[in-house]
């Protein structure tokens, strides 16, 4: 092997790879970074078994070869090198040789023979906008539950509807819902991608400007654009049946400015007690909108919001960071409240917004 590249190319490429490098008693080889040089291009490839990626470099090519090397080195070691000057690689009696203009490294390598292969997977195809794929799992992956004791609800769920690809994701506590207008009708039973591949899914493609490929198979998923490939295992199990609890006809509903329901929460935060419980009335009749929290440590408060209010008075118990939590997901500067009475779920929507929903479940007494 002898390469010469852009250290900032390879800089980058380390940056998702290293990611999702294992850490794998049984197969040490997990924790190493595949260097597959060929033809043209560079391959970057990396796995921890349920999840893998490639990431394809442009680079100068004298000899090709491969190589396994620790990814934990190789991530400390061009995180200090320099971005603006080229770096040449050659393999040395199975160690890499790196030299930049003023260093001269030697790394010595993993045996790659046990380094799994990333499969390409062939199935039903998906064609959609990169932008609009992580929109659809930012939305609502942060509802995802982190335990990994119930898979099914440690995952976002992603399934067709005529001709939305809708994301869906929640812990039993919150449930966030978006739907993504796509130019295909898609037909598909609706897979599970696990909370933790999920995140890195985002990290290595938010950004991206371009159309993102997806393949299905019945255990498996992967994504491609540009020079990045990558693949995840599926979750094996069935998602809630989340419909029947979000409620059908409300009987009070606020609408309210956003960033005046915000400031009122953060407030609330500083007296609010260690489960982060305040208590929301909605009093249509009285023309008031309160959020109460009480500590007895600290003290209380009640804030008023403005807002339209309609229909019967309600009162319920909410963990106020669920409330934040969906903010991140509604571009409008209005939000619409709707409940179906005393301490029962409460609905979250940007008004004029019916591509998400966010459904949070009221608190204990």
């Amino acid at each position: 092997m002898k390469i010469e590249c852009s250290i900032e190319k390879i800089k980058k490429a380390l940056s998702s790879v290293e990611r999702v490098t294992g850490k794998n008693l049984t197969l040490p080889v997990l924790s190493s970074i595949l260097w597959v040089a060929t033809n043209k291009s560079l391959k970057l490839r990396a796995t921890n078994l349920n999840i893998g990626v490639e990431i394809e470099v442009p680079a100068k090519i004298e000899e090709e070869g491969i190589v396994a090397i620790k990814g934990d080195i190789l991530s400390s070691l061009f995180s200090v090198f320099q971005s603006d000057s080229i770096v040449k690689f050659e393999l040395n009696n199975d160690n890499l040789s790196v030299k930049t203009k003023t260093n001269s490294i030697l790394l010595k390598s993993i045996p790659h023979d046990d380094f799994p292969t990333i499969p390409l997977i062939k199935g039903q195809e998906i064609i959609i906008p990169n932008k609009k794929f992580i929109d659809g799992i930012k939305s609502v992956y942060y509802s995802s539950a982190f335990s990994e004791i119930k898979p099914e609800i440690g995952s976002v769920y992603i399934y067709p509807d005529d001709d939305m690809l809708v994301f869906v994701a929640t812990d039993s506590f919150r449930l966030a819902e978006k739907k993504v207008k796509i130019k295909q009708k898609l037909s598909f039973d609706g897979i599970l991608i696990p909370f933790k591949n999920i995140v890195e899914i985002i990290k290595i493609f938010d950004g991206i400007d371009d159309d993102l490929k997806i393949n299905l198979q019945k255990n498996q998923i992967s994504l491609s654009l540009e020079n990045i490939y990558l693949t995840s295992r599926v979750v094996d199990g069935n998602f809630p049946d989340y419909k029947q609890i979000i409620p059908k006809i409300p009987t009070t509903k606020a609408i309210v400015l956003k960033q005046d329901l915000l400031s009122s929460l953060k407030i609330s935060n500083i007296f609010s007690d260690k489960f982060n419980q305040i208590i929301l009335s909605i009093k249509p009749k009285e023309k008031k909108f309160e959020i109460e929290s009480k500590n007895s440590d600290i003290g209380e408060n009640i804030s008023l919001v403005d807002g339209a209010l309609s229909g019967e008075t309600v009162s319920a118990n909410f963990n106020y960071k669920y409330i934040l939590d969906c903010f991140q997901s509604i571009g409008s500067d209005s939000l619409s409240l709707e409940l179906s009475g005393n301490n029962k779920a409460m609905i979250i929507r940007g008004v004029g917004d019916t591509s998400f929903l966010y459904l949070v479940m009221p608190m204990n007494r």
